[in-house]
């Protein structure tokens, strides 16, 4: 098909009388999916008609739909009757991958409580500034977390319901046998479009994370553009969709990214749950055991970031009858390097690539590219989705002309309502109903979007954004380190890697090994440096006082990395 096709289904699909018509605001506002579900909770609850067909797989447990909306049901009674949870309390998840995750996140929707997922891969303090930050009154969690966070509960006035809880107590309350227990079902709630419902952290350039908070209508919107977007690929590659119809599968995703998310919670489960699609889930990833899972569980679909993918591929079996049920890989949190797309159409010439570009303050969405545009124009991220309107520049004034390069800034029914309690970061990134994303790109003559630079002091280390402010503060915490400064240099495994270059006071003793151990004690394992270097020189500074990062990071690869 040709630009001119795209654009005519394009056009098809988002026209009057479409399940993906597109109506603007009469006040001016952005264009909306007239047809999205105004709540999450009646969203979610289209997957309730998939009855008895397999929805999740972890380990030996397998879940149908109907089991996994009984488990919701007890357990989002269970919160509002025993543990008293009301409209707008706030209630966080803290588990690695697992269906207890996904049953707890559609139960606390259909409790009333704003969620919070929290990143599992954190160490307390991170995990415990969630908590703090967020006022969250229950904590659904798994062992692990718990012994992280057993002696905060008190100080907190939290209640813990734990996977495999061990000993319990006043606070803490096993998960299986709550879920056991009989209990009276209570009213469904009733939820407006604008009522809070997510609050997910994210790494900025601040030391510490900030709560995107999201709305019903937000997360109902993203939903809508990501099935829209499977729509649009469907109209625009026939031939490699027609593959996939004519080979049988069922549509199996394999689920390794975490749920703490966008990536994972929207685009995987929540959409997953929404159209029947069964999922795969994995509690880590390792690239040998996701082909086993893969050719035993005949998946159809694996979305990671292309770190993940470049493991996949070198795997031996990956180009094997193993992955014969494989047809749609997709590309996420990351840009893809030229030598991984090769690889990936050379293997599966008729697999349905893809690839996108959002963020937590967007749900996901900006734009995504798939099908026989990723071959097309693979080094972009796509059109941008047809609810989202991009402007390039220092401010969103006029649309972007073509090739012309500056930040990018997004408007769309998608965006965050704030940083939670935080007026003036809100105030920083909010600009009239214009989200300046800190990413620098540009818009081709044919409307696709490119991202060339990023102004965000951000690492990203195979997908997983990283703010160089926290690890920073974190080596600054240690005593006898006068100044730090992380940032990215290049990793041929995960992209990029974390180092570190830390002035320390002559005398301290602290060398390499402490403060590496010291990091290792307070930051999730992924926020690590990978290259550290202690001297007791002062770091590269301009006549104003400002730390010379880039000077710094290029003499550290020369030097080091070479």
């Amino acid at each position: 098909m040709t630009v001119e096709n795209w654009q005519g289904a394009w056009r098809q699909l988002i026209g009057p009388g479409s399940p993906y018509e597109v109506t603007s605001a009469g006040d001016g506002g952005p264009r909306a999916f007239r047809n999205a579900q105004p709540d999450l909770l009646t969203a979610l609850n289209a997957g309730r008609a998939h009855g008895e067909r397999e929805f999740v797989v972890w380990e030996a447990e397998r879940l149908t739909f109907a089991e996994f909306f009984a488990q919701v049901d007890r357990l989002a009674a269970q919160l509002r009757s025993r543990f008293g949870v009301h409209k707008g309390d706030r209630v966080a998840i803290a588990m690695r991958n697992q269906p207890a995750w996904l049953v707890s996140f559609v139960a606390a929707v259909a409790s009333g409580a704003i969620v919070v997922p929290l990143n599992s891969w954190g160490q307390r303090e991170e995990l415990l500034h969630g908590l703090e930050d967020s006022g969250a009154c229950v904590l659904l969690c798994d062992a692990q977390r718990l012994a992280l966070l057993a002696d905060d509960l008190a100080p907190l006035d939290l209640q813990a319901i734990a996977v495999d809880a061990g000993e319990q107590g006043a606070r803490v309350h096993d998960y299986a046998a709550l879920l056991a227990e009989d209990v009276a079902p209570l009213p469904p709630l009733a939820f407006q479009a604008g009522d809070p419902l997510l609050i997910l952290y994210t790494s900025g350039t601040t030391s510490k994370p900030k709560g995107v908070l999201s709305t019903h209508g937000a997360v109902c919107q993203a939903l809508a553009a990501f099935e829209f977007q499977g729509a649009f690929a469907a109209m625009s590659s026939p031939t490699r969709i027609r593959a996939l119809l004519d080979s049988g599968f069922a549509p199996t995703s394999l689920m390794a990214v975490p749920l703490f998310h966008v990536s994972g919670l929207h685009a995987q489960f929540l959409l997953a749950l929404r159209s029947g699609r069964r999922l795969v889930l994995m509690y880590k990833w390792d690239a040998e055991r996701a082909i086993d899972l893969i050719e035993r569980e005949r998946c159809t679909q694996f979305s990671g970031s292309p770190a993940m993918m470049q493991q996949l591929l070198a795997a031996p079996r990956f180009a094997s009858p193993a992955t014969a049920s494989l047809f749609g890989l997709g590309l996420g949190g990351a840009a893809a390097t030229p030598g991984l797309l090769a690889t990936l159409t050379e293997i599966k010439p008729s697999l349905i690539g893809g690839s996108g570009y959002g963020m937590t303050e967007t749900n996901g969405v900006a734009a995504a590219i798939g099908g026989d545009q990723f071959v097309y124009k693979p080094a972009c991220v796509g059109w941008p989705l047809p609810i989202v309107e991009v402007r390039i520049g220092d401010a969103p004034d006029a649309p972007p002309a073509p090739g012309v390069e500056g930040q990018i800034w997004l408007r769309s029914p998608t965006l965050m309502s704030g940083y939670w309690d935080q007026p003036d970061a809100t105030a920083e990134a909010l600009h009239d109903g214009w989200l300046a994303t800190g990413d620098v790109g540009c818009v081709d003559e044919e409307g696709f979007l490119r991202i060339t630079d990023r102004l965000k002091d951000l690492i990203n280390r195979g997908g997983e954004k990283i703010a160089a402010a926290e690890v920073e503060a974190c080596a600054s915490g240690l005593d006898g380190v006068i100044e730090a400064a992380a940032f990215a240099v290049p990793d041929e495994r995960m992209g990029e890697a974390v180092a570190l270059v830390a002035r320390v006071r002559e005398g301290s003793g602290v060398d390499e090994v402490t403060l590496h151990a010291h990091l290792a004690a307070h930051l999730a394992a992924f926020k690590v440096p990978e290259h550290l270097q202690v001297q007791h020189a002062e770091l590269p500074r301009n006549a104003s006082g400002k730390l010379l990062k880039r000077e710094l990071r290029e003499d550290f690869v020369r030097r080091f990395l070479a």
